[in-house]
């Protein structure tokens, strides 16, 4: 053999050696982009996965994004958290639109009790509200739909929907045999912040609604006029406050509490806690103050409640609040899919936890049928009757 020839097959034998090189190189890099720990194996669910395209007698039903989406649905359901949930493109962007403002619907706050869904309260003003829900009724129907093991964000779907349309709600309520329907018409929903006004000459009554973006601007203008106007005592009326942002409730607490008081603490589990300081000039505090709560109050009411409790003793006249004390964050997915996790739960000042297990009031007085029938409200007078002794 020519040394011509010894020296080309050599060269083919190097090349050779090089392509396997490199392509066992080349897959021994290879990272995928999410890759499942070494402890989970997925086989069953690709085994399930094949044998349901191999045998389910409606293949046309089959749609593989589908059931992606109901897989994880169904990875996020056993968490039993009501408020972690998986939102597939479409219903992911529904949120992202009414978080951002105003939106269509009947106009109250629902949320899990028990496995339950339930009105945590109607909205002032709202169609929930003229139609006669109140905080803590039952949803056991949407339309035609049975609400048993919906997800919130599944019922806020169904719920909502576009301007002059009908709904019915089958409503069950405490002490009533069987449900009853509420039809409601949908509206825009434009949920005002707070109102205050001067009762028996001299004490001012502030009816927080919700804290919305807007509401810390517009209790610092009412404070304000709070300290020119003749009032000398304080009602705090947070019932029916369904929450809404942390900072909000940090500010309005801010006009109560000294600078430097905790407003609450987020607690992340193992020994991880943040705290939330007042920031506010506490001009509020010179007035002798009562709480007003009840079943719809919860999230930043119960925390600017419990704030003002653990800090100052004041106290809290109704019912035992909702219980929502949990912390979502939104995480973005792939092809606009995203997961709203429970990441951390609230406490109050002295370390009590909010979820599930709300507030109780100093002094219980509940709202009877009658009540409600003849435009009664003792809660309101045993607050009047309290806060006129105080000094």
């Amino acid at each position: 053999m020519s040394k011509r020839k010894v020296f080309f097959s050599f060269l083919i034998f190097i090349a050779v050696v090089s392509f396997a090189f490199g392509a066992w190189f080349g897959k021994s890099q290879v990272v995928c982009e999410i890759c499942p720990p070494e402890e989970v194996n997925l086989s069953l669910f690709w085994e399930a996965y094949y044998k349901l395209k191999e045998k389910f007698v409606n293949p046309e039903k089959l749609g593989t994004q589908e059931m992606i989406y109901g897989a994880i649905s169904g990875m996020v359901k056993s968490l039993e958290d009501p408020y972690t949930v998986f939102l597939p493109p479409q219903e992911a962007k529904k949120f992202l639109e009414d978080v951002s403002g105003r939106f269509e619907g009947v106009g109250m706050e629902i949320g899990i009790r028990k496995g339950r869904l339930q009105v945590i309260a109607p909205l002032e003003g709202t169609p929930a509200q003229k139609a006669g829900l109140r905080a803590g009724d039952k949803i056991i129907k949407v339309d035609d739909t049975l609400t048993t093991d919906i997800t919130i964000d599944e019922a806020v779907s169904l719920i909502r929907g576009p301007k002059g349309t009908e709904i019915t709600l089958s409503i069950l309520r405490k002490d009533w045999d069987s449900t009853k329907d509420f039809k409601i018409v949908r509206d825009v929903i434009d949920i005002p912040s707070l109102r205050w006004e001067v009762m028996e000459d001299d004490i001012a009554y502030i009816k927080l609604y919700h804290f919305t973006e807007k509401a810390s601007s517009d209790f610092s203008k009412i404070a304000v006029e709070i300290l020119k106007s003749p009032a000398k005592r304080l009602i705090l009326d947070l019932r029916n406050n369904p929450g809404g942002y942390l900072e909000v409730a940090q500010n309005i607490g801010g006009w109560f509490l000294e600078k430097g008081q905790i407003v609450a603490i987020e607690d992340f589990g193992q020994g991880q806690q943040k705290e939330y300081k007042s920031l506010g000039n506490a001009k509020l505090s010179v007035y002798p103050i009562v709480i007003l709560l009840n079943q719809g109050s919860a999230s930043g009411a119960e925390i600017l409640a419990g704030a003002l409790r653990d800090n100052r003793g004041i106290k809290i006249i109704g019912e035992k609040s909702f219980g929502k004390g949990s912390v979502q964050q939104l995480e973005k997915l792939k092809e606009g899919s995203s997961l709203k996790i429970t990441v951390a739960r609230w406490l109050t000042p002295k370390g009590q936890l909010i979820t599930d297990k709300g507030l109780e009031p100093d002094i219980k007085i509940e709202m009877t049928d009658e009540d409600y029938k003849e435009g009664r409200d003792p809660q309101l007078d045993k607050a009047v009757e309290i806060v006129e002794e105080m000094d």
